[in-house]
């Protein structure tokens, strides 16, 4: 059935407006970003089969690419990538403000800064923070970009940025494509020669935070640092 066929409180732009997206179901929102049906499907019915056909849901759709999306009849590239654009754009607005003011303070100040950007994530990406003397947020460095078993960090490409920048304390964080943020042995062990290797110059290792889906374990809190 066509959108403008249902009821209007049934229609999910009028609801929108009337009571907020918030009230909106994820079919429905993403209904509203696809726009327009095809001449068979009405937009929150080809919303219903691309959540369903994406392993997944809605958090597959999150990390797919426009191209990846085209595959279902009805999808061409517009609508590919407006959805596509929508939640970059959703990732770019859950991120913290990355200098200035923006202070870390304790394991989950860096979860929250990475959560959304990283829980979704098919590739280990490794990631270090630096912080001034007072525990601001001086920049956000790509470390490196592995497959999804992990990723090879060298201290030198981990520490390179922080001598340049003269930050005075990091933390580094990556994410577990698998969902899982418990540490492995190789985390740990890269930790401590990052730890180690951090001390030889006078930099101070604050946590090192491993993200998982909707989760985070803290090197630190773990008492895996020590």
């Amino acid at each position: 059935m066509k959108i403008k066929h249902l009821p209007e409180e049934e229609r999910p732009m009028e609801r929108a407006l009337l009571r907020g997206p918030e009230t909106l179901n994820d079919t429905e929102l993403l209904a509203l970003i696809i726009r327009n049906g095809s001449a068979e499907r009405s937009a929150v019915e080809l919303a219903g089969d691309l959540i369903a056909g994406c392993g997944g849901g809605i958090r597959a759709i999150a990390g797919a690419k426009p191209q990846e999306l085209t595959g279902l009849k009805g999808i061409g590239k517009a609508k590919a990538c407006a959805i596509a654009a929508a939640f970059e754009l959703g990732r770019r607005a859950a991120a913290k403000p990355l200098k200035g003011k923006f202070k870390i303070g304790c394991a989950s100040d860096v979860a929250d800064l990475f959560m959304e950007d990283l829980r979704g994530a098919k590739k280990e990406h490794f990631r270090c923070l630096l912080l001034d003397t007072k525990g601001c947020v001086i920049s956000i460095e790509e470390i490196a970009v592995g497959t999804l078993s992990g990723a090879q960090i060298h201290p030198r490409e981990a520490l390179t940025s922080a001598v340049r920048k003269s930050a005075a304390s990091i933390a580094f964080a990556h994410n577990h494509p698998s969902g899982d943020p418990t540490p492995s042995d190789a985390d740990i062990h890269m930790t401590a020669r990052l730890v180690q290797a951090a001390e030889i110059l006078g930099i101070r290792v604050l946590d090192h935070v491993i993200i998982g889906d909707g989760e985070y374990v803290s090197l630190k809190a773990s008492g895996l640092m020590d």
